[in-house]
């Protein structure tokens, strides 16, 4: 088995999250450059689709070109944010995504101001769900992915706590290993993926993908079980209860063995 040290996986993942940050903020600046100077309008979602005297009372009015700085805003604040990825900071990535969204949304909702006077009202209205909705569940989203994991051993079976938890029966586990590193995670597919934390389900190499990793980088050592068709890779932050773990598993296996 090929051992890449988690440094390694950490830096391939920053350098993807900072070329995809970097790519939205730069296209924010672009389209909001072209609707805010060059007067564009037609790239503003809806606004072709508008009576010519809505169209004009809209220009009156402020509101595409309110857009327009609303793009370059976002996009010129993310990168004055992309640093955060390059200094250690744990929630960079959440924070970047965070003020994109929040000022996105934000305001759609003080651009509502600027909209013809009969469509306003509704306006205001509509930004406003959308703010709270999509917010909100992101938020809530996020706080239950973050929350803890635990290894729970029972009589027949083991299970892991928490999102993207499980329940694996002893007599599926066909390898278990004590790793002092991790092999390279190439790639998050459906999951939690911070420079201190993975959870969920990635692409590991010499593994396939959709693997399942409860993982606190930098906190060896790390379990492996091959359980079924997919290995799961799983530790604590303290090492004594990643050991204990193994321990008790083993001793499942081998009491199932007799």
């Amino acid at each position: 088995m090929r051992e890449i040290p988690a440094e390694r996986m950490d830096g391939h993942h920053m350098i993807a999250i900072i070329v995809i940050e970097l790519f939205i903020a730069l296209l924010f600046i672009i389209m909001g450059w072209i609707v805010r100077f060059k007067k564009v309008y037609g790239l503003i979602s809806g606004f072709n689709n508008r009576p010519e005297e809505e169209q004009k009372q809209l220009i009156e009015n402020g509101y595409p070109q309110k857009t327009g700085s609303l793009l370059l805003i976002t996009g010129i604040g993310m990168i004055v944010l992309l640093p955060l990825n390059l200094a250690s900071f744990t929630y960079a990535t959440e924070m970047v995504f965070g003020f994109m969204l929040i000022l996105l949304l934000g305001g759609m909702i003080y651009i509502s101001k600027f909209e013809v006077s009969h469509k306003r009202k509704r306006s205001y209205l509509v930004s406003s769900i959308l703010f709270f909705v999509i917010v909100g569940g992101i938020a809530a989203i996020t706080l239950f992915s973050y929350q803890g994991y635990s290894l729970v051993v029972k009589d027949d079976s083991f299970e892991v706590t928490g999102m993207y938890g499980k329940e694996w029966n002893y007599d599926s586990i066909t390898e278990i290993e004590l790793l002092e590193e991790l092999p390279e995670t190439t790639w998050k597919e459906n999951g939690v993926g911070l420079p201190t934390l993975s959870k969920g389900h990635f692409k590991v190499e010499g593994y396939g993908s959709s693997l399942l990793l409860f993982i606190q980088h930098h906190s060896p050592p790390y379990i492996y079980i091959q359980a079924g068709d997919k290995p799961i890779f799983i530790n604590d932050k303290d090492p004594t209860v990643t050991k204990k773990w193994f321990s008790q598993i083993e001793e499942k296996i081998k009491k199932g063995s007799e």
